[in-house]
């Protein structure tokens, strides 16, 4: 387990003076899982110490050059480090950055202004920003430095909504410090050497087997082939318990062991065999469930949790998973008393309401864009490389339909897909997702983006095996040709 570096205690220490001297509040957070939960544990910690004169605005990145610096205190969280955020700010302004993206500015940075400004990255001590430690871990960091350890769960949220366990299938670094402090708190359930399946609460296992598409195997999207695939490993395909399907989260130690034997197995049999030692992976990990849900909801698991709250973003109501994190935070607070608050359930029922229709609608968008993957969106395949015209797909959700495209495609080259911006922007918001294999095999293609659009007057970046990028519309060609001639000799193609 990580310890906090002591330069960067030092910082919280600075952020929670700044904090408790100003009154006048405003927190800018990004447009994700990560910037949703950082935006709450902030928001958790000004209501907890009494602020009341505060404000929160979840925003792309693309504003944040120009947004004004007009409150006592201005924050960002999970963005800020990678923009000149600070470029209105006058010689009262106060400005606090929480954020894990490489930095645009050194340490010591807040000595060459004359005004205050604070910057906590983890990567000014070298932690790993990717990895380690997202927004809302960074958070968090400033939650148990008021003694609030009970929004922890939060943090982890915000990790796994990051992929931040994308690599080695368990949350690593400072995330584990986070993990103790839920367990601790009775908020968190680990879950070691599970099946690594996304819908472990709410899909019947068969269904979560068909949806598997790192790699391409006989199951992946054929729910009756991952259904036979059950009855000749004799795993039972009914909970006797409830007479339903059985989801992953049901399973016996016995009958998980089976299941993961087997996959590994195809997977090995279906990719090169350089690639072989990394097939466990796919398949195996840390779970994380949280101890205060029900069971067999969306909000028991992190990795199903974090989707929702992705849904809500991409849905432009953001307001809506704020909402539902708030209540959560004074839910459990109750619950840890051994009360329980029918005006919080029945606030917390409605909000869940409005959630299930804004995912409802999120799905039926996704399903219907991604069968068009093939059909009207033809997938093109260069050497290495594959990519589709995502004319008319929205911005926001492009990047998911490219990682849902990777089913119909080729597993060992990455999906690019592309679409306009926005009706106001005609450059093209590029996005690319790839086989977890790919990332393993130790191609980073965030850095590799980002080179390629910044070389063409765009900007980009993001994670290795899920990162975009904005380019002028006139590029999209020469994009698609240097990626694929950066690309070249560092996939594994036969």
């Amino acid at each position: 387990m990580t310890n906090i570096p002591p330069e960067m205690k030092k910082r919280y220490e600075e952020a929670k003076r700044l904090i408790e001297t100003s009154n006048d509040i405003k927190i800018y957070s990004h447009t994700d899982c990560d910037g949703i939960s950082s935006g709450a544990i902030l928001s958790g910690i000004l209501k907890k110490i009494g602020k009341k004169d505060f404000g929160i605005e979840i925003v792309n990145l693309d504003v944040l050059e120009n947004v004004p610096i007009e409150h006592e205190l201005t924050i960002f969280s999970d963005l800020g480090s990678g923009q000149p955020v600070d470029k209105n700010a006058t010689e009262d302004s106060k400005i606090l950055i929480l954020d894990h993206h490489p930095p645009l500015r050194d340490i010591n940075y807040c000595d060459t202004v004359d005004y205050t400004y604070l910057e906590i990255n983890p990567i000014f001590h070298g932690i790993d920003g990717s990895q380690e430690i997202c927004g809302g871990g960074l958070c968090y960091l400033l939650a148990k430095e008021f003694g609030f350890k009970d929004l922890s769960w939060i943090g982890i949220l915000a990790a796994i909504g990051d992929i931040q366990n994308g690599k080695t299938g368990r949350l690593e670094g400072l995330n584990r410090t986070i993990i103790k402090d839920a367990e601790e708190e009775g908020l968190l359930k680990v879950i070691q050497n599970d099946l690594s399946l996304y819908g472990r609460q709410t899909r019947p296992l068969f269904v979560a087997l068909s949806y598997f598409s790192d790699v391409i195997l006989e199951i992946t999207n054929d729910q009756n082939k991952a259904l036979d695939l059950l009855k000749r490993l004799d795993i039972n395909t009914r909970n006797p318990e409830n007479d339903t399907s059985i989801r992953a989260c049901d399973l016996s130690q016995e009958d998980k062991f089976k299941l993961i034997k087997e996959l590994i197995n195809m997977i090995t049999r279906a990719i090169p065999s350089r690639y072989a030692i990394h097939a466990p992976k796919l398949v195996m990990g840390e779970s994380y469930e949280f101890a205060n849900e029900e069971k067999y909801t969306f909000l028991r698991d992190a990795s199903e949790f974090s989707t929702a709250m992705n849904a809500c973003v991409r849905n432009e109501r953001p307001e809506v998973a704020l909402k539902l994190l708030d209540l959560t935070i004074k839910r459990n607070e109750i619950i840890n008393e051994n009360n329980l608050s029918m005006d919080i359930e029945s606030n917390r029922a409605v909000v869940l309401d409005e959630l299930a229709e804004i995912s409802k609608d999120h799905r039926y968008y996704l399903r219907t864009n991604v069968e068009e993957i093939g059909k009207s969106k033809p997938i093109i395949q260069k050497k290495n490389l594959q990519y589709f015209d995502g004319d008319g797909i929205r911005s926001n959700v492009v990047g998911t339909i490219a990682g849902m495209s990777l089913s119909h495609g080729d597993w060992r080259k990455p999906m690019i897909a592309f679409t306009q911006v926005s009706e106001e922007n005609e450059d093209l918001k590029i996005s690319l997702r790839c086989s977890k294999l790919l990332a393993y095999d130790g191609v980073h293609f965030g850095s590799i983006i980002r080179e390629v659009a910044q070389n063409l007057g765009g900007n980009g970046g993001g994670h290795d095996v899920a990162c975009g990028a904005y380019i002028p519309k006139e590029k999209r060609d020469e994009f698609i040709n240097s990626m694929n001639e950066k690309l070249e000799g560092k996939l594994v193609l036969d």
